[in-house]
């Protein structure tokens, strides 16, 4: 009874987002598209016959590859997915516009590199997403084009979809895929530090950021550390992470990717559904230990005040976005010639990026030493 009042509250917090995405590649030629992102895809989800779906909610032992190009409507608001149930109209909704099978790793390496040789020297980056928990194929690629598009994000993207089952009540199912997909995660990021990318981005949702944790420990503890070393940042937002599971993940890494960041909220109340799930531990993502990740040369962004504090607010929120993509905003943010502080508000943000002001700001235990004694020796 307890779980299902749960799920039932669950629901009712995700209604409004709105129809299961359909993919489109089976749909009717239409309109064309505002733009399209190219997404490269590792998954572990199964292949599958159906064309309109090519990968569905089943286990696959082994990474699948593929190249996407995803249409972004006319009718695109930055931070929204526009989908539908059924079948999309490109003008109005995202859609599939090209699929690409790439057979075996080596091909997609080369593809991998050949994107990455299209663009500038200092733009050969790649920008690795893993999903969250209740995402089918389609809402997860989605997200994936939504963030690269109103982010600005100037570099190739490499999708990782793990098998979610893509429905509210399996939530214990996904988080046992979860498990699953980590050793492909870790195989992506392998392949990814392989390729001629000056960096590799790593960036995790909600239960995709347990996905990249795992991967990442994978990783280290069997000795694969050069493909560590690679990755040029990592970033979970709102992870759905057991405190404690969390310390365990990090004393197995021992050496944490930089910069690594967390985005918290202590207004997400998906991740207090998933608390109360889980036994009542507290999840990474709700900031109810943000100096633990301080000592631990995490950077923490507190975004609870910022456009409601929601739990995709990452992907959603246009001041995120316009922060992100203010460069000198960004550059003053994190100047080294800042005064010693546990926290750092962007204090004059709001007259630079209305809402900005929100956002609060928690720099790693190393920073701030660095700085205080910086200030100290003046």
């Amino acid at each position: 009874m307890r779980l299902c009042i749960l799920l039932i509250i669950l629901i009712s917090l995700t209604s409004c987002s709105g129809p299961r995405a359909v993919l489109g590649l089976d749909a009717p030629t239409g309109r064309d598209p505002k733009t399209t992102e190219t997404i490269y895809l590792a998954t572990t989800r199964a292949r599958s016959d159906n064309p309109g779906l090519p990968y569905s909610a089943e286990r696959s032992m082994t990474l699948n590859f593929a190249r996407f190009e995803i249409g972004i409507p006319e009718n695109h608001i930055p931070g929204h997915v526009e989908k539908t149930g059924r079948t999309p109209d490109p003008s109005r909704h995202f859609t599939a516009r090209e699929y690409q099978q790439i057979d075996q790793r080596q091909q997609f390496i080369a593809q991998l590199n050949a994107a990455l040789a299209t663009r500038a020297p200092r733009d050969r980056d790649i920008f690795i997403f893993v999903h969250g928990y209740n995402n089918n194929f389609a809402d997860s690629i989605f997200r994936n084009a939504q963030i690269v598009h109103d982010y600005k994000i100037n570099a190739v993207a490499l999708h990782y979809a793990w098998p979610s089952g893509g429905a509210l009540p399996l939530y214990v199912f996904d988080r046992d895929s979860a498990l699953v997909g980590r050793a492909g995660l870790a195989e992506t990021i392998e392949i990814a530090s392989r390729t001629k990318a000056n960096r590799v981005i790593l960036v995790g949702h909600s239960m995709g950021a347990y996905v990249v944790t795992e991967a990442l420990r994978d990783l280290a503890v069997t000795g694969r550390r050069r493909s560590l070393d690679r990755l040029g940042g990592v970033v979970l937002a709102a992870p759905d992470i057991d405190v404690d599971v969390f310390q365990s993940q990090v004393r197995d890494i021992e050496k944490l990717p930089k910069p690594f960041t967390i985005i918290v909220s202590r207004r997400d109340r998906a991740l207090g559904i998933s608390r109360r799930l889980t036994g009542g531990h507290p999840r990474v993502g709700s900031g109810s230990d943000i100096a633990m990740l301080q000592q631990k040369d995490i950077a923490v962004i507190d975004a609870s005040d910022l456009d409601g504090g929601r739990h995709n607010v990452f992907a959603s929120s246009q001041t995120l976005m316009d922060v992100v993509n203010n460069n000198d905003l960004m550059r003053n943010l994190l100047r080294e010639d800042q005064p010693p502080a546990t926290q750092t508000m962007i204090g004059d943000g709001a007259s630079v990026v209305e809402g900005a002001a929100s956002l609060v700001i928690f720099l790693p235990a190393r920073i701030l030493g660095g700085m205080a004694n910086a200030v100290a020796a003046r």
